[in-house]
């Protein structure tokens, strides 16, 4: 190969590391921004960032005795669709599966829900809190 072609390829994986970074660094202010709204609104938040090989909880807050298990979704342009369509069947899956891990480790498990925030750019003013978006009967 070139130089000019391994020049290439170390600029392009430059630009693949800085979106990485930009899009953690996003995630991690839209979670905060979703943090704050739901603190504004009464609910404690006791985890961010829960992970399990099965997947991850963002935010797990209480709201008075129920346990609520918070899906926060950023999306900065609709061109692939909204927050709310990003929120796939199989993202539903694995959001259940790391609950019911969680709660495994809770002596005695308190009612529960699933809600989402849904940011459509990093404006909370467009904050969107949706409450039982998955029913996982």
């Amino acid at each position: 190969m070139s130089t000019t072609g391994n020049r290439r390829s170390a600029t392009s994986a430059a630009r693949v590391r800085a979106a990485a970074v930009h899009r953690a660094q996003s995630g991690a202010s839209g979670e905060a921004l979703a943090a704050r709204l739901l603190e504004r609104h009464g609910l404690t938040i006791v985890a961010r960032n829960f992970r399990t090989r099965r997947g991850e909880i963002d935010l797990v807050a209480r709201d008075g005795a129920t346990l609520v298990f918070v899906e926060v979704r950023l999306r900065r342009d609709r061109a692939f669709g909204g927050a709310a369509e990003s929120i796939t069947a199989a993202k539903r899956s694995r959001l259940v599966a790391a609950a019911q891990y969680y709660l495994m480790g809770l002596r005695d498990p308190p009612p529960c829900r699933f809600d989402a925030v849904l940011l459509d750019g990093l404006d909370p003013a467009r904050a969107d809190w949706r409450r039982n978006v998955i029913d996982a009967g």
